[in-house]
């Protein structure tokens, strides 16, 4: 039945049977011949069939998320029997929002290859309520978020801080300031994160934090694209010191310094509500643990 979901979720995912026949190493007729024995079984057609494309009807819509869900546990159990051989090695799928995911995960990943190098990482990035839902489903072994979250089925572990600060073009005329008061700000264009992102999520606590309400907010989906977007002068934005690292030091982008207390969040970890877990998670979780990122920042001296 393993096989069949395998290649079934494969040929969902490639959009027909040609592209999943070539993953599979497998003939189109043999992949063919997997789908109608998994709909002979299930006595209902899962996919609707063009010569381009295949697309999944009511039926297979709910046997791809499940079959998702049973070959991810499928493989979990295959690594913990593996493990009983004390070897950590093995896939290990990871989930992260974007800021730990882009900017910080990078590091954990080649300090996880140099100690063991069996073990062998995929990497899914996405907003913070999309990581929680594929870890609860089992389509993820563990995710990292940025935001506090209600528990869904899942453990949630603050694990580190991450500092957040309002950031400009260095050329905007209160990047040259000691000090600024928020209210000073109201008036600026400000570039935000999407609903559901961990980013978001700071920025609006930050707001409400200063009830302070912007008169124009632009809103962009990447935060590679937020920064190059200040960077051109568009507007204000509030990010992790993590995400503008080197545009602080290329001199490109500058720290607006608030007159106020340092804003934080928490990096969390998000773990399946299970009593065992891989020597390969295991590995991860205290690596990401015990080299937690440093948040540390001198304020930058006013330009002259």
């Amino acid at each position: 039945m393993d096989q069949l979901l395998y290649v079934f979720v494969k040929v969902v995912e490639k959009g027909n049977f040609t592209k999943a026949a070539e993953e599979l190493h497998m003939t189109q007729p043999a992949v063919s011949q997997h789908i109608q024995t998994l709909e002979r079984l299930f006595d209902t057609k899962l996919l609707d069939r063009t010569n381009k494309y295949v697309k999944l009807n009511k039926a297979g819509e709910i046997v791809y998320h499940y079959a998702k869900e049973i070959l991810g546990l499928y493989t979990r159990m295959n690594q913990l029997l593996d493990d009983l051989m004390n070897r950590a090695s093995g896939e290990l799928s990871i989930g992260a929002s974007y800021t730990y995911g882009e900017y910080v995960l990078p590091q954990m990943i080649a300090k996880l290859h140099q100690h063991y190098p069996l073990i062998k990482p995929t990497i899914t990035i996405g907003n913070s309520n999309e990581i929680v839902e594929m870890v609860s489903s089992h389509q993820l072994d563990v995710g990292i978020i940025e935001m506090d979250i209600e528990p869904k089925n899942v453990y949630i572990e603050p694990f580190a801080k991450d500092q957040m600060v309002v950031v400009a073009s260095v050329h905007h005329p209160y990047a040259q300031k000691e000090s600024v008061q928020m209210d000073d700000l109201r008036n600026a264009t400000w570039i935000v994160r999407e609903t559901g992102s961990g980013t978001r999520k700071a920025t609006d606590e930050f707001f409400l934090k200063h009830n302070f309400f912007p008169s124009s907010i632009m809103e962009f989906g990447s935060t590679q694209l937020i920064k190059e977007a200040v960077e051109a002068g568009l507007g204000l934005t509030f990010l992790s010191l993590w995400t503008i690292k080197k545009e602080l030091s290329f001199g490109t982008l500058k720290i607006i310094p608030i007159n106020d207390e340092p804003f934080f969040r928490h990096f969390s970890l998000v773990t399946p509500k299970t009593p065992f877990y891989t020597k390969a998670m295991e590995v991860f979780l205290t690596i990401v643990r015990t080299h937690q990122p440093s948040i540390s920042h001198s304020p930058q001296p006013p330009s002259p």
